[in-house]
């Protein structure tokens, strides 16, 4: 994990329905769009800002997301391309996808 990486702060924008990875500046670096339903958050789109590419943001933020849900005790939809991929990596998430 860089340095960069280490100082993103995931947040959960409820306002506007996502994720923001966010610098130590308060620059939402990149965002994992969702909408809400009962018991579960359907993740829509993921997008990094162009600056920030290629520096583990996307994967720091689909954790930081996925972290969030999970103490949520909701399960996840991931319609979104990187989240679904992100999932399909990483074991340890597969349980939180809604059957």
């Amino acid at each position: 994990m860089s340095e960069q990486t280490q100082e993103i702060a995931v947040v959960d924008n409820t306002a506007e329905e996502r994720f923001e990875a966010r610098t130590p500046e308060g620059e939402v670096a990149g965002f994992a769009a969702y909408v809400r339903q009962p018991g579960q958050v359907v993740f829509t789109h993921t997008e990094v800002d162009d600056a920030f590419a290629g520096h583990g943001i996307g994967s720091t933020l689909a954790r930081g997301a996925l972290d969030q849900v999970r103490a949520s005790g909701q399960k996840v939809v991931p319609l979104c391309p990187f989240i679904r991929a992100f999932v399909q990596l990483h074991e340890e998430y597969q349980d939180l996808v809604a059957r």
